[in-house]
């Protein structure tokens, strides 16, 4: 018997992804820009339509410009040997930043990438002189929307929210279902509809611990 798929939590926000996580394998497969720094061999059939005129064993010459998904960049990418370097999508260079410093609200997240966050995370992988930017962009841009993305999500009770987070990534997404959850659960309880008001997981979870410790 099928049984439903268990979310897992996506663990792309750290140094690597979960890759149980539906997520972070959908987010690992977006491409980036990036310029081989030496000669590829037997690689060129891969790339064939993006290679600069393979060689007779279909190598990949030095200086050939790809896009390639997430994953094989951080494999591929070393910083002695120098295989390939990348450059930063357009959404997380100056001119982006410049934008989501004047307002982040305005920008379609979803639109420009639905990983956002993520894969903003990951591209601080590999080493570049506009990581402390990125990285602090990426930070005031969540703070910047999580306010509004909140009191969105606590103000939206039995109504159609698709034009409400149509424009968010999808980590905006999941935070705006947990205060739909909230609010929801809030307003069966005021209802009269919940029987009784139930200890968190998180409360559980720590009671758990703590009696497993007594009895070690």
């Amino acid at each position: 018997m099928s049984e439903a798929y268990f979310p897992v939590e996506s663990g792309a926000l750290g140094p690597d992804e979960n890759f149980l996580s539906l997520d972070d394998i959908l987010m690992s497969h977006e491409k980036l820009p990036a310029r081989t720094e030496t000669f590829l061999p037997r690689l060129g059939a891969l790339f064939l339509e993006r290679s600069s005129g393979g060689e007779s064993d279909h190598g990949i010459p030095e200086g050939s410009k790809l896009e390639i998904p997430l994953w094989l960049a951080k494999g591929l990418y070393d910083n002695k040997r120098r295989i390939l370097s990348v450059e930063l999508p357009k959404i997380y260079k100056e001119g982006w930043r410049t934008v989501f410093s004047a307002d982040a609200n305005v920008v379609d997240l979803h639109k420009m990438g639905p990983h956002y966050y993520a894969f903003g995370s990951q591209l601080l992988h590999f080493d570049s002189p506009e990581n402390p930017d990125v990285s602090e962009t990426l930070l005031q841009t969540f703070i910047g929307r999580f306010r509004r993305i909140m009191d969105s999500s606590q103000n939206a009770y039995n109504e159609d929210t698709s034009g409400l987070v149509a424009r968010l990534d999808e980590l905006e997404r999941g935070l705006f279902q947990t205060g739909q959850k909230g609010l929801n659960d809030f307003q069966c309880w005021e209802k009269g509809r919940a029987s009784q008001i139930t200890a968190s997981s998180l409360v559980q979870n720590y009671k758990k611990r703590k009696f497993t410790d007594l009895e070690g």
